[in-house]
C-alpha cells in the first residue's frame, strides 16, 4: 500500500543510554553538540544549523538502545494521515501529546512493517540556529543531523517499503545473482535519509551527523586523540565508494556508532541515476580500498518497541556481505572481471 503522506527528512533519533554525564560528555565536550535541554531523565540535542529543539535525544535507561527513529512531514495533517496509514497496515500505533517529547507537537510513534520504532511529526519548538556562531563552533563544527542505517535481513523487502513511502533508491550494492546487500533512499536531496544494511534485524547500524568540510572531522579525530579516547574511533577517517562521501565512525560510551559525514552530492533531479555497485569491489565501502572492521558488520544497537521492551532480531537468511570474499586476501585491489584502470596524470583523456 503506498502511502498519501509527504514525509521531508530524517529528523532526530532517541537513544538509550546507561550514564547521562558520561553520554554528555562525548557527545557534548567531544562532539561539541549544542545543548537545547537537559534534566535528570534526559538530554536534548541539536547541530549548529538546526533550529528544530533537537536531533538527538539521550535519555536515561538501563539498558543501552533505540528507543525512535523520527522524520519530520511536510505538515501536522500529515501526522493524522500517517497514523492511519500505519493502522491499515495492522502496525501497533501510539498517538502522542503535544511534549511527550520535549518540544515536539502532537505526534504519532509506531511499530513499522521492518520492526523498527518510528515517529512521524511536524509541530515543534524553534530555537536559536547557531550558523553564524563562530564564538561557539569549534573547529570540528557539525552541521546537522542526515541520515539512519538500520540493520535488516530483507533488504529488498525494506527497500519495497520505504518505496512505498515515496523514498527514493540513490545507490545499492548486489552480486550477479541478484542478492541485494545494502540499499540507499532518500527524501531530502542527497543521497540518502535511510540506508538498510542486510544483517539480523530489527537493529540501528548507525546514526550520521554532516559537516561543511572534511578537516572538521580530522579534528575530530585529533581531539579524540587529545583526550586519549583513540579507541572511540571504529573506522576511518575514509572516503566511501557508495556516497562519495568522507566519514569517520565513532562508538558512544554505551557502544551506539555514530557517522560523522561529508561530501556526499545533490540527488534532488526526477531522473536521478541509480548507482549499482558489485559486492565484488572492494571500493564500494571505501574508496581508498582499506578494509571494513568486522564489528561494523556485526554489530548495532537493541531496538525497543512502543512499551520499552527489545525486539527479537530475526537473521538474515540470504549470504552478508562480511561472508563475500574480495581477492586472494579478502582485501587486495579487485573488481571481479576487471584489470586494475590505467594510471594517468592531470586531465589526460
Amino acid at each position: 500500500m503506498t502511502a498519501d503522506f509527504d514525509i521531508i527528512r530524517a529528523a532526530y533519533a532517541e537513544l538509550i543510554v546507561r550514564d547521562l554525564a558520561e553520554s554528555r560528555r562525548f557527545y557534548v565536550d567531544i562532539l561539541g553538540l549544542v545543548v537545547t535541554h537537559e534534566d535528570d531523565e534526559a538530554i536534548y540535542l541539536r547541530a549548529f544549523e538546526e533550529y528544530l529543539h533537537h536531533s538527538l535525544v539521550l535519555r536515561q535507561g538501563p539498558v543501552p538502545a533505540l528507543a525512535a527513529l523520527a522524520y519530520r512531514v511536510r505538515s501536522q495533517a500529515e501526522v493524522a494521515k500517517a497514523a492511519a496509514h500505519f493502522e491499515s497496515l495492522g502496525c501497533s500505533v501510539e498517538h502522542r501529546a503535544s511534549g511527550a517529547t520535549r518540544g515536539i507537537g502532537e505526534a504519532v510513534r509506531v511499530i513499522d512493517p521492518l520492526g523498527f520504532p518510528v515517529e512521524f511529526f511536524y509541530d515543534a519548538d524553534h530555537v536559536e540556529r547557531y550558523t553564524r556562531r563562530y564564538d561557539v563552533q569549534g573547529s570540528g563544527a557539525i552541521s546537522r543531523l542526515d541520515h539512519f542505517n538500520i540493520f535488516t535481513p530483507d533488504v529488498p523487502a525494506a527497500q519495497a517499503y520505504y518505496e512505498s513511502l515515496g523514498f527514493r533508491v540513490s545507490e545499492d550494492i548486489q552480486d550477479e545473482a541478484g542478492t541485494v546487500y545494502a540499499s540507499w533512499l532518500y527524501r531530502k536531496a542527497t543521497v540518502h535519509d535511510i540506508a538498510l544494511t542486510g544483517g539480523g534485524g530489527p537493529r540501528l547500524h548507525h546514526i550520521a551527523f554532516a559537516t561543511h568540510e572534511r578537516n572538521q572531522i580530522v579534528n575530530i579525530c585529533d581531539t579524540l586523540g587529545a583526550y586519549r579516547l583513540s579507541d572511540r574511533i571504529e573506522r576511518g577517517p575514509g572516503r566511501h565508494g557508495v556516497s562519495n562521501a568522507f566519514y569517520l565512525y565513532l562508538r558512544d560510551p554505551d557502544g551506539h556508532r555514530v557517522e560523522i559525514y561529508t561530501h556526499d552530492y545533490y540527488t534532488g533531479d526526477p531522473d536521478n541515476p541509480v548507482v549499482t555497485w558489485d559486492v565484488h569491489d572492494n571500493q564500494r565501502r571505501d574508496w581508498w580500498g582499506n578494509p571494513v572492521v568486522p564489528s561494523w558488520y556485526s554489530e548495532g544497537s537493541t531496538v525497543l518497541d512502543l512499551g520499552g521492551s527489545p525486539i527479537t532480531i530475526t537473521e538474515r537468511t540470504e549470504t552478508e556481505e562480511s561472508e563475500v570474499t574480495i581477492g586472494a586476501d579478502g582485501f587486495s585491489y579487485t573488481r571481479k572481471g576487471e584489470a586494475m584502470p590505467e594510471y594517468k596524470l592531470g586531465n589526460q583523456v
